[in-house]
C-alpha cells in the first residue's frame, strides 16, 4: 500500500480519542496505542526494506539520495560500527505526533513520495556522519547526543544533512539597505537569492530617507520605506522555493525613523491594499531614549536619516540615538518631525492586539550586552538572532566599493530534560554540539550575498539554544516562575555559556584562529568574565542541587582558568548562543517549545489534508497536571523573569513570546482590579516595559487567545522555528 493511497487506518481516531476525557481521565494510553498503529499500518508497510547496509547505501548514492562525497569520508566498516551503536540504543518515539510528525517532514521519500527510505536512527545517522566531516570519534559522539533527543539541529540543518539534492543548511540572515537606489536594489536581489535557499531573512530599513525628503535637491521626491517593503513581500511571494512554501522575511525599523506611523499602518486589517503588506513581518529598532520619553509622557522627535548621515557621515543605523538625542534636536541641518510619544506606544500596542505584531529589538541594551567590537543594529525573522553588522557600499556598476558584514547564523537545540537526564558528561555533550554548529558555519560558502558570506567567514557564529524547560519543570514537580523554576534556568544556562566558550577556546587552540577583531573583544581584556569570577553561581535550593548532583558546576576558578585560556588562545566563535522559538521539532523530541510554558495540556494541531491531532504535553500525568499551567493563564512576568534569567547568559537574543487572553483571567493582574478583564493596550504597554527593565533584549510575538476560542497572531516561523 502506497503512501498517497493510505486508507482504513486507525491511528487518527485513537490518537483524537487523547482529547475526550474517560471516567474525568485523559486517555493518555490511547496516544501509545496510535503510535502503535501508526507504525503497523504506515510506516511498516512502506518503508522500502534491503537486504543489508551496503546494499542501502548503494541504492541511495546511485539515485541520486544521499550525498557520496560525505559517505566516502568513512570506511563502510565504521559506519556499520555507527549503525550498531544506534541501533544498540533502541531508540523509540515517546508520541504519535513525534512519529507522524518525523515521517510526515523529514524522513526521505522517494521521488514519488510514495515510500520512505529512512528511519529517525538513519538519519541520525547521516546527520552525525555529515556534521563530523570524516571524523569518527566526533561521529560517535554525534550520534550519542542525537540519538539520545539531547541535540537537535534546526530543521534545515537535520533535514538536509548528506543529502545530495538538498536545500541550505542555515536557519536566518540578516541584511541591511542604505540610502541609496544601488544598495536597495541590492537587497531585493539578496532577498530574492536567499528565499529561493530557504531562509528566513530579517532586513533593517532605518537607513532610508523618510517619504517627503529631497533627491538631488528636489523636495518631496522620495518615497520612504514603505514602497520598498512592498517590493520585498512580492519578492519573497515570487522566490517560493519552487512551491514548497511561501518565503519568509522581517522588516525593522526604528521608532525615530520619520515613516515609523507609516510603517506600522502596513499591518493593519484596515489598511489600503496599496500599502499593505499581508505576509511580510515586522520589527522595531528601540533605543532607550523612546521608553524614557514615552515615560515622562512628552513628545519625541523624528529625524530623516538622510540628514543626520550628511552633518554625522555615518548611516542612521549606526548613531546612537540615545547618546545624540538632545544635539540631533539641536541641530537646524537636520529636519525632524514631533510626535507624542505615549500615542506612538499605544499605536504599538495596538497593532501587537490585531496582528501580533511588531516585533521589539531593545537595541541598546543589546549593545550594552555585547561583548564584541561593532554594532549591533538589526535582528532575524525571529528575534533571537543579535551580531554586528557594517554597511556595505555598492557602484553604478552593482560592485562593491565596502563590502560590509552581514548575518547568517545556524541554529540548533539542547532538549534540557534530556540533557539534564542522561548527559553523562554536560561539557563533552556541548562540545559536541558546539563542533556540529561550527561545521556548518564553516562549509556555508553564500557567494549570492557577498556581504553574508564577509560576515560568516569572519565571525564563525553560531546559535546553539534549548527547548523543554516547561516539561522538565513540570517532570520535577516545579512551578513554571517560582523561585527554584529561576534558580533552574540561571544555573542551566550559565553552564550552557561556559563550555559554550570552552568549546569554542578549543577549537581557537587547535586551529590557531579566533573570530575577526577578536582582540577588540571584552573575551580578550577579561572583563566579561568578572561576573562569573566574583560572584558565586551555585543553586540556592536543595532541589536545585540535586537535579545538579552528576553534573558539574563551573566554579569561580573554573572561570578564572577559563578566562586565561581565552586570553591566550581565543575563541573561534564570535557568536554561541540564542533561543529560537522551536516548532514541529519540539514534537520530534517530545518536548515543550522553547523555554514557554505550554499553551494546553493536550494541544490540538490542524494538520493539512488530515485535521486535528492531539499532542499530550511530554511527561503529563495524574501526577504532573498541576504544574502544567497554561501560557494564557500564566502570569507573562514569569515568562519574563525566566527570559530575563537565561538572558544574562545569553550572548544574543531570545525569542519571547507573550501569551495573553482577549479576556484577562480574574486576578491575574493586580492592575487590572476595578478595571474591564479585557486586554488593553495598556496592559501591553506594561508588560513591554517590564521586559525592558528585566533584561530582554527582544520580543518576538504576542499571541492571543480570543473570546470565540481561537488565536489571533499565531506565527509559526518554519525557518527559524527549529
Amino acid at each position: 500500500m502506497s503512501l498517497h493511497t493510505l486508507n482504513d487506518v486507525t491511528y487518527f481516531d485513537l490518537n483524537n480519542q487523547v482529547n475526550i476525557p474517560k471516567n474525568n481521565q485523559i486517555q493518555l494510553e490511547k496516544d501509545q496505542a496510535a503510535l502503535a498503529a501508526f507504525f503497523k499500518e504506515n510506516v511498516e508497510p512502506n518503508t522500502i526494506k534491503f537486504k543489508n547496509l551496503q546494499e542501502r547505501f548503494s541504492y541511495l548514492i546511485k539515485n541520486d539520495f544521499l550525498d557520496a562525497t560525505c559517505i566516502d569520508k568513512y570506511s563502510f566498516t565504521f559506519i556499520e560500527k555507527l549503525y550498531t551503536f544506534l541501533n544498540e540504543q533502541n531508540f523509540k518515539f515517546k508520541s504519535f505526533m513525534a512519529a507522524y510528525k518525523f515521517y510526515a517532514q523529514y524522513a526521505l521519500k522517494t521521488d514519488d513520495k510514495s515510500a520512505y527510505l529512512e528511519s529517525y536512527t538513519d538519519r541520525v545517522a547521516i546527520n552525525a556522519l555529515y556534521f563530523a566531516n570524516g571524523d569518527e570519534k566526533l561521529a560517535l559522539r554525534l550520534a550519542d547526543e542525537m540519538i539520545h533527543q539531547r541535540y537537535q539541529p534546526a530543521t534545515p540543518s537535520f533535514l538536509n544533512a548528506g543529502k545530495s539534492r538538498r536545500g541550505e543548511l542555515v536557519s536566518c540572515f540578516v541584511i541591511q539597505a542604505t540610502d541609496d537606489m544601488n544598495s536597495i536594489g541590492r537587497v531585493i536581489n539578496s532577498a530574492l537569492q536567499l528565499s529561493r535557499i530557504g531562509g528566513g531573512v530579517g532586513m533593517n530599513l532605518s537607513n532610508l530617507r523618510e517619504a517627503g525628503a529631497p533627491i538631488k535637491g528636489i523636495v518631496n521626491a522620495a518615497s520612504g520605506v514603505v514602497p520598498v517593503m512592498k517590493l520585498l513581500e512580492d519578492s519573497f511571494t515570487y522566490s517560493n522555493q519552487l512551491g514548497q512554501r511561501q518565503g519568509a522575511g522581517v522588516v525593522y525599523l526604528n521608532v525615530f525613523h520619520p515613516d515609523i506611523m507609516n510603517f506600522l499602518a502596513t499591518k493593519k486589517e484596515n489598511a489600503d491594499e496599496k500599502i499593505r503588506v499581508k505576509t511580510l513581518s515586522l520589527g522595531l529598532i528601540i533605543p532607550d531614549k523612546f521608553y524614557e520619553l514615552a515615560k515622562e509622557n512628552t513628545d519625541m522627535y523624528l529625524f530623516s536619516p538622510y540628514d543626520v548621515e550628511r552633518e554625522y557621515n555615518t548611516p542612521f543605523n549606526y548613531i546612537d540615538i540615545t547618546a545624540e538625542y538632545t544635539n540631533l534636536v539641536a541641530n537646524p541641518k537636520i529636519r525632524k518631525y514631533k510626535i507624542n510619544a505615549r500615542n506612538l506606544e499605544t499605536e504599538i500596542s495596538k497593532l501587537q492586539q490585531e496582528s501580533g505584531y511588531p516585533y521589539i529589538i531593545n537595541i541598546d541594551m543589546a549593545n550594552r550586552e555585547n561583548p564584541v567590537a561593532g554594532k549591533i543594529v538589526s535582528s532575524n525573522l525571529c528575534s533571537e538572532i543579535l551580531q554586528i553588522q557594517t554597511p556595505s557600499t555598492i557602484n553604478d556598476k552593482q560592485i562593491y566599493d565596502t563590502l560590509g558584514n552581514d548575518v547568517s547564523c545556524n541554529l540548533g537545540s539542547i532538549n534540557i530534560a534530556n540533557m539534564m537526564d542522561s548527559a553523562t558528561d554536560f561539557g563533552k555533550s556541548i562540545e559536541t554540539m558546539m563542533r556540529a554548529l561550527t561545521f556548518v558555519s564553516d562549509s556555508t560558502k553564500l557567494d549570492i550575498v557577498p556581504s553574508i558570506r564577509k560576515g560568516n567567514d569572519d565571525a564563525h557564529a553560531v546559535g546553539l539554544g534549548a527547548m523543554g524547560l516547561h516539561g522538565f519543570l513540570a517532570k520535577n514537580k516545579i512551578m513554571y516562575g517560582d523561585a527554584d523554576s529561576l534558580d533552574f534556568t540561571n544555573i542551566f544556562f550559565m553552564m550552557v555559556n561556559y563550555y559554550t566558550l570552552v568549546a569554542s577556546n578549543r577549537i581557537a587552540q587547535e586551529r590557531k584562529q579566533s573570530f575577526a577583531d577578536f582582540k577588540h573583544s571584552k573575551y580578550a581584556d577579561g572583563s566579561y568574565f568578572k561576573k562569573y569570577i566574583d560572584q558565586n553561581w551555585q543553586p540556592k535550593s536543595n532541589k536545585i542541587k540535586e537535579l545538579f548532583a552528576n553534573h558539574h558546576i563551573p566554579t569561580s576558578a573554573d572561570w578564572q582558568k577559563l578566562a586565561a585560556d581565552v586570553a591566550q588562545y581565543g575563541l573561534y566563535n564570535r557568536n554561541r548562543m540564542a533561543i529560537a522559538p522551536t516548532g514541529s521539532i519540539s514534537y520530534i523530541n517530545d518536548a515543550t517549545s522553547s523555554l514557554h510554558p505550554i499553551v494546553n495540556r493536550i494541544e490540538e494541531r490542524q494538520e493539512k489534508k488530515i485535521g486535528k491531532i492531539y499532542y499530550p504535553a511530554p511527561y503529563l500525568s495524574n501526577d504532573t497536571i498541576p504544574y502544567y499551567q497554561s501560557a494564557y493563564d500564566t502570569d507573562m512576568r514569569k515568562v519574563i523573569d525566566i527570559y530575563a534569567t537565561a538572558q544574562q547568559h545569553i550572548d544574543q537574543g531570545m525569542a519571547l513570546t507573550l501569551f495573553l487572553r482577549a479576556t484577562l483571567p480574574t486576578g491575574l493582574y493586580e492592575w487590572k482590579n476595578g478595571h474591564t478583564p479585557k486586554m488593553t493596550t495598556r496592559d501591553l504597554n506594561i508588560l513591554r516595559n517590564y521586559a525592558y527593565k528585566k533584561g530582554c533584549k527582544s520580543i518576538y510575538y504576542v499571541r492571543t487567545f480570543t473570546d470565540d476560542n481561537t488565536e489571533a497572531g499565531v506565527n509559526e516561523c518554519v525557518s527559524c522555528s527549529i
